[in-house]
């Protein structure tokens, strides 16, 4: 029935675009899948990468503008426009930008019976992805609830869309410390994908990886271990080597090397992870930087500092060219060489790159956010070093309130920053 809606919307579409024929037509791909439309406008615009994308912001926002007048506000064209600009704003880090435009996009999509049932569930699917990308996980865990909801009693148990919402409420869960309740969702999902599409199956593969992930949290390094490397394995069988989710499972495994202390192990993958992003994606491409950074995280555990400080500025730098200062992944890997210097006992440098880190992070992602309470802790931590007693204990309860609060007492985050306090 859903793939019927969309056929007949893209019918519809096709009529439309007939008799009003708008310039930007020309530039616009439409494509169907699992029931959903979706218009990706000027699509070539894409292998600008990720430095061009405020340029395909705003020629989304003018076409989308001109097609909302075309069309009407909750018509599906500029509301599938929307979406995609959505998308866009979140690979830029306007999280808050992102999360305001879809929740317009939902209550648009209330106020007209015309475009169905699945369209307002994913509607609600990616303001939930914006709330969890502000650290809302409360309001995350409650939307995919009313998600899970809606399908009972109107699609399949084991339908790939109740799967996908039941995979997003355990990665809410596995954010909030709540490694449990992560853990038998995540393994009922991972059955359910075994039975339904294979065990081999990517969606299977990535299921066991989120298990992996769960287990690596509890401690349960064997565990984790022998997963990520049957999914790293069958990745390797069914997609080959070079493929992104291949090399993705091999930096996990790598990770779970070195959570057990096999440096060497480690290293020797992540290196070669990193060798083969750079010959795939290229030298600056997002995936290739995190493997670097990966990389300068196995040195920094090894106690070998000048090395990942070189790492570390190497990503920084590129980052700032391609994602810009304020990006969240820019500044992920400030704090990293901050928390070098830190180890290096450059206390002066480590407090300098942090302050800048937390007040970008308040400004661009609020004081609430787990990755700005993250920074306050770090800069606590470094007063404390310092000797600076007072201002440590000042930040240190302050981020203790605020995890309480958001996250609960028995958060391991929370319960992290009380022994600091102690």
């Amino acid at each position: 029935m859903w793939l019927e809606i969309c056929n007949k919307q893209l019918d519809d579409l096709n009529m439309e675009k007939g008799a009003v024929q708008p310039a930007s037509w020309k530039n616009v791909k439409i494509t169907a899948s699992n029931g959903l439309m979706t218009i990706d406008l000027i699509h070539e615009y894409r292998t600008w990468g990720l430095n061009k994308l405020e340029e395909v912001q705003r020629v989304y926002e003018r076409e989308t503008s001109d097609m909302a007048q075309q069309f009407g506000e909750n018509h599906f064209v500029p509301l599938a426009l929307y979406n995609t600009l959505g998308d866009l704003l979140e690979t830029l880090g306007k999280f808050g930008d992102s999360k305001a435009l879809r929740m317009r996009i939902r209550d648009e999509i209330q106020k007209t019976d015309k475009i169905g049932q699945l369209y307002y569930i994913q509607s609600i699917i990616n303001l939930a992805k914006s709330h969890t990308k502000l650290g809302e996980w409360v309001e995350a865990q409650q939307l995919y609830e009313e998600i899970l909801k809606r399908f009972k009693g109107t699609v399949d148990q084991e339908h790939q869309s109740t799967l996908a919402s039941m995979a997003n409420l355990a990665m809410i869960f596995w954010n909030q410390g709540r490694w449990k309740e992560a853990e038998v969702l995540e393994v009922q999902v991972m059955e359910m994908r075994k039975r339904v599409l294979g065990k081999e199956h990517p969606d299977t593969l990535t299921s066991m990886v989120n298990l992996a992930s769960t287990y690596q949290k509890q401690g349960r390094l064997k565990e984790a271990e022998k997963l990520n490397l049957q999914a790293m394995e069958t990745f390797k069988k069914v997609l080959g080597q070079d493929h992104p989710s291949t090399l993705s499972s091999m930096a996990n495994l790598a990770s779970t090397y070195g959570d057990q202390g096999r440096w060497k192990e480690a290293k020797m993958l992540t290196v070669q992870v990193m060798e083969m992003f750079k010959r795939i994606l290229g030298q600056e491409h997002p995936d290739t930087l995190t493997s670097i950074g990966s990389l300068a995280s196995t040195y920094k555990d090894q106690g070998r500092w000048k090395e990942a400080e070189e790492l570390e500025v190497q990503v920084i730098e590129a980052r700032k060219r391609v994602l810009g200062e304020v990006h969240p992944d820019t500044l992920i890997s400030v704090g990293n060489l901050a928390s070098t210097y830190s180890k290096q006992g450059r206390l002066k440098e480590a407090e300098e790159l942090e302050v800048k880190v937390m007040e970008t992070r308040h400004r661009v992602l609020g004081q609430d956010h787990p990755s700005t309470l993250n920074t306050m802790s770090n800069i606590a931590s470094t007063y404390s070093k310092q000797g600076r007693w007072n201002e440590a204990e000042r930040l240190f309860v302050q981020v203790v309130e605020t995890r309480k609060s958001a996250l609960g007492k028995e958060h391991p985050d929370t319960s992290t920053t009380t022994a600091n306090l102690a």
